[in-house]
Parts: structure tokens; C-alpha cells; sequence
């Protein structure tokens, strides 16, 4: 039997971000592999979005990457809940309800994969992940901390069981736009985590720690009286040895630098906030794994 005999006959369309309909710049971001169905099994449906977002950004600074990564989560929930009878119109339906007007799909086209997760992986190869020799901006700050954590919670099979993006708003009044990064509830604790990046060098850095601090009292009254539970905050910012801060300077600028991360830890922990770096993530996310039940 050839090799190709031995493959799966499918479809696959490419999802573009599209900032400007306009002027019709885009980005691939991710990758929407379908398998015929055939009379002993039915069509099953892989979806994979791109874990580095840099692309985007250069395309466009103020990409909300937090809702794509939602939307993808969206998707994978719906057509899991739908898997056993995902035909092509109930798969555009599907997309149509969970994309938004900035993204847009690709024609299918057909494609032979010796599995759904290796045509997905070998589609994102040559469609949506930069090329090796591609020279992109190196993520930093908040960016690089919500990419660890998304990682370490996708390595411990709880990413997909996660709230994103909660709306502060829905705790504290209409208006607040305090978005939190992820949470999830494992009985009558709710815990919810943010990256807050403590970077000097970061002009909004430290502010968003006084933000997080500012807001935190108010979001636990407002879990305690909405969801009938306690609010753990958690903040996970970079260590400082990460941020070369650990080194006293001679000069006046690393003790300043130094004095800086430390009043963003001390703020966020007066008001009672848990503060952990992204080294403590392994284990978050295993805490979340055992809590969850996965």
C-alpha cells in the first residue's frame, strides 16, 4: 500500500486576521483541518491558532491577541460539543457564530494527512508559523508572561476549561474595563490570575500593578456577592533576577530599577493579591489540573 493510499482525505481553510477590510493586510493565524467523513466514522474537525502572536502585532500594535486566543477556545468547545455530526454547513455555521468580523477564513481546499494532529501541525508549518530565519521582535513584558502562562496551562490540559478575559465590569460596576487574564472555579474558591508586568523599563509596567491593586477589593466584593464564592488574585510577574535586578549597581539607576519591582510586589500584596512569577507557573498549573480533574 502507497504512502499515499494510507492517507486521509480532508479539507482545510486558513484563518486570516484582517485589521483593515480596506486595505486587506492580513496575517495567518491558524488552521481549520476537517476529515471526510466515512461510513464506519464521522467527520472530525482540528483547530489550531498560532501560540506566537508577534505577526500580528506587527501588522497591528494594538491587536486584542487575548480575544483571538478566547475565540479559538470558543471553537474547540463548540465543535467538540458537536463532533459527532460536524458536516461542512454546520461547520461554517459553527465559525460564522464564534469568529469575528476581523478574521476571516480561506476556501477549503483539499489535503491527504496521515493524521488530523500531524496535518495540523504540518499546515501551521507552512501556512501560519514564521520561518525560522524570520527576524521578529522578541515578546516582552505582559506579552511574554501571558505566553508562559498560557503554555504551562496548555501543558497541564486545563487551558480549554478556563474563563478568559473576565470582565471586571461583571463584579464591580458598568464601565470597568479591567479585563482579567484567566480563571477558573474548582468549588467555592474562585481563582483568578493576571500578568502584571514589573519591567522599569516597561512605561506601564509598575501602573498596572497600582491598577490591579486599586481594583482588587472591589472585584472580591463584588465575586463574593455575583458568584457566592471567595476571590484568590493572582499576579504573576517576571522574577527580578529575570529583569537583572537582583545585582546591586553602583550607581543610582539599579537600586531605582530594584526599588521600582519591589513596590509593584509590596503594592499588589498590601491588598491582598498573591504574587507569583512565571517560574511558579509549572506548578499553578498543576494545582489547576488536580482541581479540575482532568
Amino acid at each position: 500500500m502507497s504512502l499515499e493510499s494510507q492517507r486521509r482525505a480532508c479539507e482545510f481553510q486558513l484563518l486570516r486576521y484582517v485589521p483593515d477590510a480596506v486595505r486587506n493586510e492580513f496575517v495567518h493565524i491558524g488552521v481549520i483541518l476537517r476529515e471526510s467523513a466515512t461510513a464506519d466514522r464521522p467527520a472530525r474537525v482540528e483547530v489550531r491558532f498560532t501560540r506566537d502572536w508577534r505577526r500580528v502585532r506587527c501588522l497591528d500594535p494594538d491587536a486584542d491577541t487575548a480575544l483571538l486566543e478566547g475565540m479559538e477556545s470558543e471553537l474547540r468547545h463548540r465543535l467538540a460539543s458537536n463532533n459527532e455530526a460536524v458536516s461542512a454547513g454546520r461547520l461554517m455555521r459553527l465559525l460564522e457564530e464564534s469568529l469575528s468580523l476581523s478574521v476571516q477564513m480561506t476556501e477549503s481546499r483539499a489535503y491527504l494527512a496521515e493524521s488530523l494532529p500531524a496535518g495540523v501541525e504540518e499546515l501551521m508549518r507552512l501556512y501560519v508559523d514564521p520561518p525560522p530565519r524570520e527576524r521578529l521582535p522578541r515578546l516582552s513584558g505582559r506579552a511574554a508572561i501571558q505566553a508562559r502562562m498560557r503554555s504551562e496551562f496548555e501543558r497541564a490540559g486545563v487551558w480549554d476549561l478556563m474563563r478568559k478575559r473576565i470582565a471586571a465590569a461583571e463584579y464591580t460596576r458598568p464601565g470597568d474595563p479591567l479585563r482579567i487574564d484567566a480563571g477558573y472555579r474548582p468549588n467555592g474558591l474562585i481563582r483568578m490570575f493576571h500578568a502584571v508586568s514589573l519591567d522599569p523599563g516597561i512605561a506601564a509596567g509598575v501602573e498596572t500593578a497600582k491598577i490591579l491593586a486599586f481594583s482588587a477589593a472591589e472585584l472580591r466584593a463584588g465575586v463574593a456577592r455575583v458568584e457566592k464564592g471567595e476571590l484568590e488574585l493572582t499576579a504573576i510577574v517576571e522574577p527580578a533576577t529575570q529583569l537583572g535586578l537582583s545585582r546591586q549597581g553602583t550607581g543610582d539607576e539599579e537600586p531605582e530599577r530594584l526599588s521600582m519591582y519591589r513596590f509593584g510586589v509590596e503594592t499588589m500584596e498590601e491588598h491582598q493579591i498573591r504574587v507569583l512569577t512565571t517560574s511558579d507557573l509549572g506548578r499553578v498549573a498543576e494545582t489547576a489540573r488536580r482541581e479540575l480533574r482532568v
